[in-house]
């Protein structure tokens, strides 16, 4: 009786209180609501619902800021689903700054920072270090050396929201006169970024 009183007491320590179901990959045939993607039925789920290759290739770093990322998102990832977590590689390969929770530099180094009320916390991250990015605070990571660097951020979503500033201000059609910058400036950046306005 005793073994399986403690069976039963593993059990009940080692589970979740807060899941209903083990596990919820994505349906991605079914429309999105605002809890996030319907589960696949359990009888269609597969061992390549929770296996994701995406991120062994570095991706594209031909463009305009010099930098690539690939993401492990639900929309590609359907076993992240209701798991609370996302992954995403990003390349730097020239002298670039491009904001983006978690990161963990794997090749290279990169100069990471956040930003809070007048401080400035900045690194400079070795291959194997992890900084830790509070969420909402303004933060980017630069690749200040000539050699590539390669990261690894994780998130606490399984399907988060990314901004990039530069994109933001000058990839769209925000009035030029509203950007406090010299005017010349701010068309040469919309320029390179494909904004307008």
């Amino acid at each position: 009786m005793l073994p399986i009183l403690l069976f039963f007491s593993f059990l009940l320590v080692s589970s979740s209180p807060a899941a209903v179901q083990d596990f919820c990959v994505a349906d991605l045939t079914s429309p999105q609501g605002p809890g996030g993607c319907s589960c696949k039925p359990p009888a269609e789920v597969t061992v390549d619902d929770f296996v994701y290759s995406g991120l062994a290739v570095v991706g594209n770093t031909s463009n305009s800021i010099k930098a690539s990322r690939n993401t492990a998102f639900t929309d590609k990832f359907p076993g992240l689903n209701g798991l609370g977590l996302s992954l995403a590689q990003a390349a730097r390969f020239r002298c670039t700054a491009t904001p983006a929770l978690r990161r963990r530099c794997l090749l290279g180094s990169v100069t990471a920072a956040f930003i809070y009320l007048d401080n400035i916390f900045l690194k400079k991250l070795k291959e194997g270090d992890i900084m830790v990015f509070p969420q909402g605070l303004p933060h980017f990571e630069v690749n200040s050396d000539r050699t590539p660097a390669l990261i690894w951020v994780s998130f606490r979503s399984s399907n988060p929201g990314l901004q990039i500033l530069s994109y933001a201000l000058f990839g769209s059609n925000l009035p030029s006169e509203l950007i406090v910058l010299d005017d010349g400036e701010v068309k040469r950046l919309k320029g390179i970024l494909g904004g307008s306005g």
